[in-house]
């Protein structure tokens, strides 16, 4: 199976070679490179956020390596510290003692008591000569240890500034994600919305069927009224043709002019409606 795979890929490079020669390799790098795209674009967001949390949750395992390693060597540092203490107590104790001892030798004694024993000249010396090369040798200790408890102490504080620098990152990445999981429900939001746009649309066409339907039902009751306008009731007196001067008299404000004939017959009704009110008050 495996050579079935070589050779079908041998093939195919020699197959892309003949075709595009020494293109070939452009070719395939930017297909791959445009597969990966596509394959990356293709992976919902939702899942990408979990892995992010989860590549989070995995820093956990090394910072606390890290917090380990720190604690650790915080207790050397401590116990480096103490030493260096005990061993600076410890030449000063022996240089006040050498000090003396050079301050007898310099008396010019012949003999010296020391806690109750009496002491040759030359023995004092011997002891004077030992007691500073020990000093001196446990000076030069002193510098290295201090020199060594110097690095020691510039590395943990690097390191913690390490440790800092990953927990606030941690901190900074939680944050990041938590923002782009709101930005998402955000976007997702906007998405719903915007299928609402469809129901508005379907709305809107709801209210013009309505609308058509209102029209059609006042266009009915008006050829209703018109037809009962055609088909109405007989007319009993017959239709006087309107004066078109006294229209427009009437229109514009002017004096309307009267014959004879139109006065009394205006006489004649003015009478008329005077009788009907009288009769009308003496039945009440």
């Amino acid at each position: 199976m495996i050579k079935k795979l070589a050779c079908t890929g041998v093939g195919a490079a020699l197959l892309a070679g003949l075709v595009f020669g020494t293109d070939a390799y452009s070719y395939i790098s930017t297909t791959a490179s445009r597969v990966t795209d596509n394959v990356k674009n293709s992976v919902p967001v939702e899942f990408e956020l979990d892995r992010a949390r989860k590549m989070i949750q995995d820093l956990t395992p090394e910072i606390r390596r890290n917090m380990h390693l720190i604690a650790k060597e915080e207790v050397e540092v401590e116990k480096l510290q103490s030493r260096v203490g005990d061993l600076e107590e410890k030449l000063a104790s022996n240089r006040s003692d050498i000090i003396r001892l050079k301050n007898d030798l310099d008396s010019g004694s012949t003999y010296f008591t020391y806690a109750g024993h009496e002491y040759s000249r030359n023995a004092v010396q011997t002891d004077l000569a030992g007691r500073f090369e020990r000093f001196k040798t446990q000076d030069a200790t002193r510098v290295k240890l201090e020199s060594i408890l110097r690095a020691r102490e510039q590395g943990l504080e690097a390191a913690r500034a390490k440790l800092d620098g990953m927990l606030t990152a941690r901190r900074q990445l939680e944050v990041d994600v938590e923002n782009l999981e709101a930005r998402q429900k955000m976007v997702e939001v906007a998405q719903t919305s915007s299928k609402f746009a469809f129901d508005d649309s379907h709305l809107s066409k709801t209210k013009r069927l309505i609308d058509e339907i209102r029209t059609r039902i006042d266009v009915a009751e008006r050829m209703v009224d018109v037809d009962g306008e055609l088909a109405g009731e007989i007319q009993l007196d017959e239709q006087v043709d309107a004066d078109i001067s006294n229209e427009v008299a009437s229109y514009f404000g002017l004096e309307i002019e009267l014959d004879e004939e139109e006065l009394a017959e205006v006489d004649t009704k003015a009478a008329e409606k005077l009788t009907k009110r009288i009769e009308l008050s003496q039945l009440n």
